[in-house]
């Protein structure tokens, strides 16, 4: 029996009045934007759109209507998928920190990373280059020992059932292994990412990539950028390639046609962000609220507070000022605060205009003015929970920066199977390696951020979420789950019994997991 014939395209139905629906696909990112674009300003059908455009069309379009007239919802309807491979875990999570993100990428907890290199800073002194690399490899050395060590008393704990083999038990548990050894792994080691944003998200990543205080990351920028208006790798081009060259060997002319339809190079995003550069506002607004934020706590030693803090309600100015400096701080969130309410209400008036002081006439307002949620959570958890917890992007996020003043956390496993005080020791000799790094580099007049590349995983990083209940719910319940780490499953944890407990009558809506019940590692 023949197989039945392709479906026919739809077309124009012959009723004018009829609905239609269809979806489209082969046409450049750009152009069909342009298309569905037009729908504001014709009466065409995508159709009809799509037959009578070209790049050219499309660009010239785009320059009136998206640069000239800030027309920037054009750019909402041309999506780019973009591979991004052997950048580092510090850059990964300055990539990915978009609210309107859509990617994935490669897991510490289920992935040997002992082979996926590093990254090194360009080092303008032997005595940093020796410091930095004599660091790493320590990490390294002891992220491979405590693989082993991890395994080996996972094992001595879990006996493996008779109806599973023993690949698939040894398998699993040295996932499991990596999921705790990942805790030694540095920021600096390479890491690999893909991401379907639209073309606006892409342009303001880029941006705000190229304002860096890291020199990876500015790179990075350019090449994202370059990647968007360069010809883009056709996952069908060695095929389409022996297709032409066979037509070739039948009709040179029609060989030719058809190397010019089928092997075109398609450029993904070559005007929507050709003209992103670093955002002025937020470079000069930075090192303003960076000054302000260290003259109000001077002298303040950074106070102990809980891993997860559900903050009170407070007035909007209040909680304005506090979040602006807040990304420039080291201190808690609710230490700020009550720094803030020591001022007069021009004091924090006037913290509130350097956030917009250089503001210019297309810039959107900075994160920190996302403000005005009832559930915003100051949140101290290890680098590693924080990757996992980054991923939430129906809240706002407000970060600080990385750094070894936090101290780091331990695994339970690491210490039931007594090897905490090994653990402890690699941990302090890599914060020896990074302070000392930092006081060379500050020494020599530079930038003492290249250090953060030594900070391993355990280290704790301080970040505020603020997010409406449904948030709340979705990530107790999410996180809480037995499949998911120890470290962020305590989080999602304490933030439940923190709403619980301000709001016993919302309890009974979080289907959450109790993390105290035991775990079968071989179910995870």
């Amino acid at each position: 029996m023949n197989p039945p014939a392709p479906a026919a395209a739809p077309t124009p139905a012959a009723d004018a009045t009829e609905t239609q629906v269809y979806c489209i696909h082969g046409a450049d990112p750009e152009v069909q934007a342009y298309a569905m674009a037009k729908y504001s300003r014709s009466s065409l059908s995508l159709r009809e759109s799509l037959r009578e455009l070209n790049e050219q069309k499309a660009e010239k379009f785009l320059s009136t209507f998206y640069f000239q007239y800030g027309h920037r919802s054009i750019a909402d309807l041309a999506h780019v998928a973009m591979a991004i491979e052997r950048l580092s875990l510090l850059a990964a999570t300055l990539v990915v920190d978009e609210t309107r993100w859509d990617g994935q990428e490669r897991s510490t907890r289920y992935q040997d990373f002992n082979k996926s290199g590093h990254y090194t800073p360009a080092f303008a002194h032997a005595d940093d280059a020796a410091i930095y690399g004599e660091t790493i490899a320590n990490l390294f050395a002891e992220y491979r020992r405590f693989s082993g060590l991890n395994f080996e008393y996972l094992v001595s704990r879990t006996p493996r059932p008779a109806a599973m083999t023993v690949e698939a038990y040894e398998r699993t548990l040295r996932a499991r292994a990596f999921d705790i050894s990942r805790y030694l792994l540095p920021l600096a080691t390479n890491t690999s990412l893909g991401q379907i944003v639209n073309s606006r998200t892409l342009e303001t990543q880029v941006s705000r990539l190229l304002g860096s205080g890291y020199a990876e990351v500015r790179r990075l920028a350019e090449q994202m950028k370059q990647a968007a208006r360069g010809a883009a790798w056709d996952v069908n081009g060695e095929r389409r390639s022996k297709l032409v060259e066979a037509i070739v060997a039948k009709d040179a002319a029609l060989g030719e046609q058809a190397r010019q339809e089928l092997l075109r190079e398609v450029k993904v995003s070559p005007t929507l962000v050709k003209y992103a550069e670093p955002s002025a506002y937020e470079l000069a607004t930075a090192p303003e609220l960076a000054l302000a934020a260290g003259e109000l706590m001077r002298g303040k030693p950074i106070s102990a507070a809980p891993t997860v803090d559900l903050l009170d309600d407070e007035p909007l100015e209040v909680e304005l000022a506090t979040t602006l400096l807040y990304q420039h701080s080291r201190h808690s969130y609710r230490q700020l605060r009550e720094a803030v309410l020591g001022l007069t209400a021009k004091q924090r008036e006037e913290i509130i205009a350097l956030g917009v002081k250089h503001r210019g006439p297309h810039d959107e307002l900075t994160r920190a003015y996302c403000a005005g949620q009832r559930f915003r959570f100051d949140i101290l958890m290890d680098i590693g929970a924080f990757r996992d917890l980054h991923r939430h992007r129906r809240c706002v996020q407000i970060h600080q920066e990385y750094g070894f003043d936090h101290g780091f956390d331990t695994p339970r496993e690491i210490e039931d199977a007594g090897h905490a005080a090994v653990y402890a020791a690699a941990m302090e000799k890599a914060a020896e390696g990074g302070r000392k790094l930092a006081a060379s580099l500050a020494a020599y007049g530079e930038s003492p951020l290249a250090a953060n590349y030594l900070l391993p995983l355990a280290y704790r990083k301080r970040t505020l979420f603020k997010m409406d209940l449904a948030e709340v719910v979705y990530i107790s319940e999410l996180r809480t789950k037995v499949g998911g780490h120890w470290s962020y499953r305590s989080v999602a944890y304490q933030m439940y019994e923190k709403v619980a407990e301000r709001y016993p009558a919302l309890a009974s809506y979080f289907r959450v997991t109790d993390i105290a019940e035991p775990v079968d590692l071989l179910q995870r």
